[in-house]
């Protein structure tokens, strides 16, 4: 089993729960953003997701599972800081099938919204 880690908020996760999640990168880009490991998914996470509101999570994803191609491919424009520009980061070309989530993590954030570390969640 290859984990790969999507940063989401709780509530886009659950707003559809008998679907599989579309986010809108999805559409927009035409991928799924995903992060090679827990550590570069917290880099995410504080770099890009600060003024979220409300718990943030990041699912972990049973890479075998999923229903969509992954391409590893590089960050654009740029990965997160503290990743490395020879980080391949997985987007998942098509929409996330539930079955393939094997679990959560959620992203404890300080005062000011930082990611400081990722914990088990029930």
């Amino acid at each position: 089993m290859r984990m790969i880690y999507h940063v989401v908020p709780l509530d886009d996760w659950l707003r559809i729960p008998d679907r599989p999640y579309t986010p809108a990168s999805l559409a927009e880009e035409g991928y799924v953003h995903c992060s090679p490991d827990e550590a570069t998914a917290l880099a995410v996470a504080d770099a890009f997701y600060r003024e979220a509101v409300g718990p943030l999570m990041v699912l972990m994803i049973d890479e075998e599972a999923l229903d969509a191609p992954v391409h590893w491919e590089a960050a654009s424009p740029a990965p997160p800081p503290g990743s490395g520009p020879e980080v391949r980061f997985p987007h998942v070309y098509g929409r996330i099938n539930r079955g393939a989530v094997a679990g959560m993590l959620e992203v404890e954030r300080d005062d000011e919204g930082r990611a400081v570390r990722l914990r088990a969640w029930a």
